[in-house]
C-alpha cells in the first residue's frame, strides 16, 4: 500500500503566508522619496514658471523700437529685425528638444535664462540693426527653450497626473505673463514710466529668473534618451533602448553611441510613427505661425492708432486679456477628459 504523503501543517502555514509576505515588504526609497516630494517639487516648478514670465516691458517693444529711444524705421522693424524670430525659433527648434530630453532639461531652461539676459541687454544697450537682430535670435532660443519647461512637468509625477499637473503648469505661465502685462500697462498709463525704464525692470526681473533656475532640481530620468531600466508602462521602447540590446562591435558600438547619432536615431523612430509625426509638424509651424502674428500685429496696432503719447499705448492691456483667457482655459483643460487619439 502506498501511503499518502501528508504535508506539516508548518509549511502549509507558511505557503499561505507567503503571498502575505510580498503585500508587506517595504518598498525601495526611489520609490517612497518621489512620492513624498512631488508636490513640492511641483509647486516650485509653477512658482519658477510664474516668476520667469514676469517681464513688463516685453508687450512694449515695437512701440519702443519705433520710438525716440531706438529711432529705426517701420521698414526695418518689420522687415529686417522681426523676421529673424520666426526663423531661427523654426530653425532650433528640433536640436533643443533633442538637448532637452538628452541633458535632463535643467540645463536647456539656464540657457533660456541666460538668453533672456540677453535679450533685454541687448534691448537696453544695443544701437544697431544688427544688435537687434541678434536679440531676436537670443528670442528664438527662449521660444524654443520652452519646450523644457512644458516636459519637465513629465518626469515628476505618474502618468496618471500628466494632463492635471500639464495644465498647472501652463496656467501658472500665463498668469504670470497677465500678471507681467498688467504691471507693464499700469506703469505706463498711470506712473507715466518710460519704455527704457521698464526694460531696466525686465532685466532685473529676468536675473531674478537665473537664480531661480539655479534651484532647479536636475531630474534622474527623462522621456527618451534616459529612461530607468525597466519602464514602459506599456509603451514602445525607445530607441535608445534597442540599440543597447543589440551586441555590435567595439568600433562600431563606439560611434553608435555618441550623442549625435542616438539624437538621430530617436528622431528617425519617432518619424515613423504617424501620429507624432502630425503632431510635431502641427506643432512647429502653428507656434511658428502664432509667434509671427504676435509681434507683426503690434506693428499693425501702431499703423491703425499711432499713439503720440507713451500713456496711450495699450499694447499690455490687450496682452492682459487675451492671456487671462488662456490661464483659464489651460486650467479647466485639465479636468476635461479629452481623447488625444487622432
Amino acid at each position: 500500500l502506498t501511503v499518502p504523503r501528508i504535508t506539516p501543517p508548518s509549511r502549509c502555514r507558511a505557503g499561505r503566508a507567503m503571498p502575505k509576505k510580498d503585500d508587506g515588504t517595504k518598498k525601495p526609497a526611489s520609490e517612497t522619496v518621489p512620492d513624498q516630494r512631488w508636490k513640492l517639487q511641483v509647486f516650485y516648478l509653477c512658482f519658477y514658471g510664474f516668476m520667469t514670465q514676469i517681464r513688463p516691458g516685453e508687450s512694449f517693444i515695437t512701440p519702443y523700437l519705433l520710438g525716440a529711444d531706438k529711432n529705426f524705421t517701420q521698414a526695418e522693424v518689420t522687415n529686417v529685425i522681426m523676421p529673424v524670430l520666426t526663423y531661427s525659433y523654426m530653425a532650433v527648434l528640433v536640436p533643443i528638444f533633442l538637448l532637452t530630453d538628452y541633458l535632463r532639461y535643467k540645463p536647456v531652461l539656464v540657457l533660456q535664462s541666460l538668453s533672456h539676459i540677453s535679450i533685454w541687454l541687448l534691448l537696453v544697450l544695443g544701437t544697431s540693426v544688427l544688435a537687434m537682430q541678434l536679440m531676436e535670435f537670443f528670442y528664438g532660443i527662449t521660444m524654443a527653450a520652452r519646450i523644457a519647461y512644458s516636459s519637465y512637468i513629465f518626469s515628476l509625477v505618474a502618468p496618471s497626473r500628466y494632463q492635471r499637473m500639464a495644465s498647472y503648469s501652463r496656467s501658472a505661465v500665463l498668469l504670470g505673463v497677465f500678471t507681467s502685462s498688467v504691471l507693464g500697462q499700469l506703469c505706463i498709463t498711470l506712473g507715466s514710466v518710460s519704455f527704457l525704464t521698464l526694460n531696466y525692470v525686465s532685466l532685473g526681473f529676468v536675473s531674478f529668473g537665473l537664480i531661480l533656475t539655479l534651484f532647479l532640481e536636475r531630474p534622474r530620468r527623462s522621456l527618451f534618451f534616459n529612461r530607468p531600466e525597466g519602464a514602459g508602462d506599456g509603451a514602445a521602447p525607445a530607441e535608445l533602448d534597442k540599440m543597447a540590446r543589440g551586441d555590435g562591435g567595439g568600433g562600431i558600438r563606439g560611434w553608435r553611441e555618441a550623442a549625435l547619432c542616438r539624437m538621430l536615431r530617436e528622431v528617425g523612430a519617432l518619424a515613423r510613427q504617424p501620429q507624432l509625426r502630425l503632431w510635431s509638424l502641427w506643432w512647429v509651424f502653428n507656434s511658428a505661425g502664432y509667434y509671427l502674428m504676435l509681434y507683426y500685429v503690434h506693428i499693425l496696432w501702431n499703423e491703425i492708432y499711432p499713439a503720440m503719447d507713451n500713456r496711450q499705448v495699450y499694447n499690455g492691456g490687450v496682452d492682459a486679456a487675451s492671456t487671462l483667457l488662456g490661464a483659464g482655459a489651460s486650467f479647466a483643460a485639465g479636468y476635461v477628459k479629452i481623447h488625444w487619439t487622432l
